[in-house]
């Protein structure tokens, strides 16, 4: 099965996805956070491209394990994309996964500017990686 993750920011959704067999995460693209939730053109060329059958859409959690701040609004926004998409969705603990993101591209040698637009993408397979690897 294809997994899309989805890393839902007010601005922008980095995405990522799975291979068939559920073992390699890897980045896809950076969209607007209003392309994809209106499901834009661009959204809905990805879908039909990679065909997924779940998103995984990350949560941010605090260092406590609670929900952030943010959660509400990604639960509404998850919600509204399953339905007009026809896609089932779970969300996975995002928890320090841009963190994770902005040192492995640092370490790159990219600028902060450079890193602007890959952060996010790069933060969705971190946490689907993760999510692939908790449950073989």
């Amino acid at each position: 099965m294809r997994i899309m993750a989805l890393d839902i920011g007010e601005t922008r959704v980095g995405v990522a996805v799975s291979d068939p067999g559920e073992r390699v995460a890897s980045p896809v693209c950076v969209l607007p956070a209003a392309e994809v939730i209106a499901c834009a053109k661009p959204f809905r060329r990805l879908l039909e491209d990679w065909e997924p059958e779940l998103f995984l859409c990350g949560l941010p959690f605090t260092l406590a394990g609670e929900e952030g701040s943010q959660a509400a609004r990604i639960r509404g926004v998850a919600d509204a994309l399953s339905k007009a998409c026809g896609v089932p969705h779970e969300f996975a603990d995002e928890r320090l996964s841009s963190q994770e993101a902005k040192r492995s591209l640092r370490e790159k040698g990219l600028t902060e500017r450079e890193m602007r637009g890959k952060i996010d993408m790069i933060a969705a397979s971190l946490f689907l990686q993760a999510w692939l690897d908790a449950r073989r």
